[in-house]
C-alpha cells in the first residue's frame, strides 16, 4: 500500500490500529452503493422511466424530471463515495501524518518528564510521543486519558505493538476535571477530541461551547509554566484562540486548514507564561532540561 513519511507500510499501521468508527465507513458505502445502483437504473430504463412520468407532468416535463433526479442520484454517489474516502483516510493515515506533525512542535523531547494526551482514543498520537521519547533516551513518561476503561486498555495493547509500552500509562477520567495536579505536565497534547466534549448539549450550543473552554481551560492548568501544548481539532478551534488570548497563553500559533472527516480542521500550538514565584528571591520558573 506504500510507504509513509517515517517508511512504515500502511498495512502495518492499519493492522495495529485498525478502523476506529467502522460503523460510519459501512453506513457511507452502503449509501453510495445504493445511489450507484439508483443512478444506474435511471440510465438504463430512461425512456420507461419518461413514459411513466408523462401521466404525471406535463409533455416534455417528465424527460427533465426524469433527468434531473439521475443527475442527483448520481451525483449523491459521487459524494457519498468521496465521503467515504476522506473518512478512510482521516481515520489512520492523516492522524498518524498529523501526529508526526505534533510532535515535531516539540524541539527537544529529552527535556519532556511528563506529557500528557488527553482523549487518547487508539493510541496514534500518544504512541507518537512515547517513540519520541524512546528516541532520545528520555526518562519521561507519557499519560493517556480517555473516558473510556476499554479504550484505555486497547490503547495500552497498541502501544506494546509499537514497542514503547514502558513509555505509556493510561488512565479512564473526565477530561472536564482532570485527575492531575496544577502545573504537573511539561507537554500537554490532543488530537481530534476536545470538539467531541458536550456533544450531548448539541455542537453548537451553549453548554456544549462551554464545556470545551471548560477543557481548555484544564489543560492550560495542568501544563507547566513555560510548558507547550499542541491541539489539532475542528470546528471550534476560532474559539479556542480567543480563550487562549483570554487567558494570556503565549506563542499562540495555529496551523493551515487541513480536511479531516469533512470538515476544517487546524493545529493550535501555545505555551504557558512562566511564572514569578514570591520569596526571598524572585525565581522564573521555566520548562527547561
Amino acid at each position: 500500500m506504500g510507504k509513509t513519511a517515517g517508511n512504515r507500510d500502511w498495512t502495518q499501521i492499519y493492522a495495529i490500529y485498525g478502523i476506529e468508527q467502522w460503523q460510519t465507513l459501512v453506513f457511507l458505502l452502503f449509501h453510495a452503493f445504493f445511489f450507484s445502483l439508483l443512478s444506474l437504473l435511471f440510465l438504463i430504463y430512461f425512456d420507461q422511466i419518461c413514459l411513466f412520468l408523462d401521466s404525471f407532468f406535463l409533455s416534455g416535463a417528465s424527460r427533465l424530471v426524469a433527468g434531473f433526479t439521475g443527475a442527483v442520484t448520481a451525483l449523491s454517489a459521487v459524494c457519498l463515495l468521496f465521503a467515504a474516502a476522506n473518512f478512510v483516510y482521516s481515520d489512520v493515515p492523516l492522524q498518524y501524518e498529523m501526529a508526526q506533525r505534533m510532535v515535531s512542535s516539540v524541539g527537544d523531547w529529552s527535556c519532556v518528564k511528563t506529557a500528557l494526551d488527553l482523549g487518547c482514543g487508539r493510541g496514534i498520537l500518544l504512541n507518537a510521543v512515547a517513540t519520541q521519547l524512546k528516541k532520545t533516551g528520555s526518562s519521561g513518561r507519557v499519560v493517556g486519558l480517555d473516558r473510556s476503561k476499554r479504550t484505555t486498555l486497547s490503547t495500552l495493547r497498541t502501544a506494546k505493538l509499537e514497542g514503547v509500552q514502558e513509555y505509556v500509562t493510561c488512565r479512564e477520567g473526565d477530561v472536564r476535571t482532570l485527575p492531575f495536579g496544577d502545573n504537573y505536565f511539561d507537554v500537554v497534547v490532543s488530537s481530534v477530541f476536545v470538539h467531541t466534549v458536550g456533544k450531548e448539549h448539541g455542537q453548537k450550543s451553549v453548554e456544549a461551547a462551554a464545556e470545551r473552554m471548560r477543557v481548555l481551560g484544564e489543560i492550560v492548568r495542568v501544563v507547566k509554566p513555560g510548558g507547550l501544548c499542541v491541539v489539532w481539532d475542528l470546528l471550534h478551534v476560532p474559539e479556542y484562540v480567543r480563550r487562549l488570548h483570554e487567558l494570556k497563553m503565549e506563542d499562540i500559533r495555529v496551523s493551515e486548514r487541513v480536511t479531516a472527516f469533512m470538515a476544517g480542521s487546524h493545529i493550535v500550538t501555545f505555551r504557558k507564561p512562566s511564572e514569578l514565584v514570591a520569596g526571598p528571591r524572585e525565581v522564573r520558573l521555566d520548562w527547561r532540561c
